[in-house]
């Protein structure tokens, strides 16, 4: 079976467009017309390719959110799995979406369950997405477990946007320093330099604002391809264990960067922790699941002593007391979790109130970067205009 392209009229003439499986464009139309369909093309789908300018045919955060809300609702609605997959597939899906729901419902109509499907994709799904989905086609509540899934990638998603929008301002202010400067060493200062061709005994800051612009001009070229050659070589070496494990020990040792990322690490556990118990998984289980969810190395091995402390009958607050992931506040709520049997309202709780603590963070950070760019750039703009000024002043004190 292959997948078409599809224009085409309905029986009140209005136009209407999507993708249908058949063995040839033959067979797409003759289904076609069976559906009340005059289609007017039919063309053979065909996968983009990656251009130079793509970052590649990828299904992003926003595509797994849609899908997994669209999921919820068609569910809750009474419509099967395969054909609710099918559904948002002929939808206004982007390729790399449809690609991926023609991928999915190919291997469901094989006779897989859904998240033996997904785990063909761990790109997309994540190890906890599929064993929530695993859990609930054994309960049966798979529309609520991806109720749950849909309001924690939103919560994922919009956090993202919130952060891209607060570091634009500040990035475009960089960006205008950083055209300043190289303006200024390139055009200003060595048409002054001709003031200063025949001055003996220059001060110290005019020969140093003329080297520095020489300099400039004679390797920028070569500063430029070490700057662009620095990126790629961090995203290089941060495909690399070694340095990926570097970088995780190193950042929590840096005072800001640890709450961010103590912070992020404690919303995915408990967020994935209180969808586990919700579906009624035992506490032992849950934790090494949730605990698959953390990406920093260190805070995971943490919880998996955890998960081995609970299994050997270990109390469940003492042992997350011991981890880096809960202040003494979010122990007391556990300790109170723990007591009235209420795990599930607990780790939402402590979900919730990270993400309102990471929230305010990041607003705090963004605020702060702002006034701190504005003074970089008129602290060092402004600096090299009193160099020039000075030493225009200073003609008059220099011997020629």
């Amino acid at each position: 079976m292959a997948l078409f392209n599809y224009k085409a009229y309905d029986s009140s003439g209005a136009k209407t467009d999507g993708q249908i499986e058949a063995t040839d464009q033959a067979h797409a139309l003759e289904l076609l017309k069976k559906q009340g369909l005059l289609p007017s093309e039919i063309k053979l789908y065909q996968e983009p390719g990656k251009s130079v300018l793509s970052f590649g045919d990828k299904v992003n955060l926003a595509d797994l959110e849609f899908l997994t809300a669209e999921l919820s609702l068609l569910l809750e609605s009474g419509v099967k799995i395969d054909r609710g997959i099918d559904i948002i597939r002929k939808t206004k899906a982007k390729p790399a979406l449809a690609k991926l729901l023609n991928e999915l419902n190919q291997s469901i109509k094989k006779g897989n369950n859904l998240s033996d499907a997904c785990r063909e994709h761990p790109e997309v799904f994540d190890e906890l997405y599929c064993n929530l989905i695993e859990l609930g086609e054994a309960s049966g509540n798979l529309s609520e477990i991806f109720a749950d899934l849909a309001k924690d990638l939103k919560f994922k998603r919009d956090l993202r946007s919130k952060i891209i929008s607060s570091l634009t301002y500040p990035s475009v202010i960089f960006f205008v320093c950083i055209l300043s400067i190289v303006f200024i060493f390139n055009f200003i200062i060595p048409k002054m330099s001709s003031m200063f061709a025949d001055a003996k005994d220059l001060p110290w800051y005019t020969q140093m604002m003329l080297s520095s612009s020489e300099w400039m001009m004679q390797y920028q070229g070569l500063l430029l391809i070490g700057l662009i050659a620095s990126v790629f070589g961090i995203i290089a070496a941060a495909k690399r264990p070694k340095f990926l494990a570097w970088w995780q020990n190193t950042s929590l040792k840096l005072p800001v960067i640890k709450t961010a990322i103590v912070t992020i690490e404690r919303i995915r556990f408990n967020s994935g922790l209180a969808m586990m118990v919700k579906a009624g998984v035992p506490i032992d289980k849950a934790l090494g699941l949730s605990a698959g969810n953390i990406k920093n190395h260190q805070l995971r091995r943490e919880m998996e002593i955890v998960k081995q402390k609970v299994k050997r009958g270990s109390a469940l607050t003492p042992s997350l007391k011991q981890t880096s992931l809960y202040p003494d506040f979010f122990i007391s709520l556990l300790e109170v979790g723990e007591e009235s049997g209420n795990l599930e309202r607990v780790f939402n709780e402590v979900a919730n109130r990270s993400r309102q603590e990471f929230e305010s963070w990041t607003t705090k950070m963004t605020t702060l970067i702002e006034p701190l760019m504005i003074l970089f750039m008129g602290g060092f703009v402004g600096s090299v205009v009193v160099v020039m000024l000075l030493s225009m002043v200073s003609l008059n004190d220099v011997g020629f």
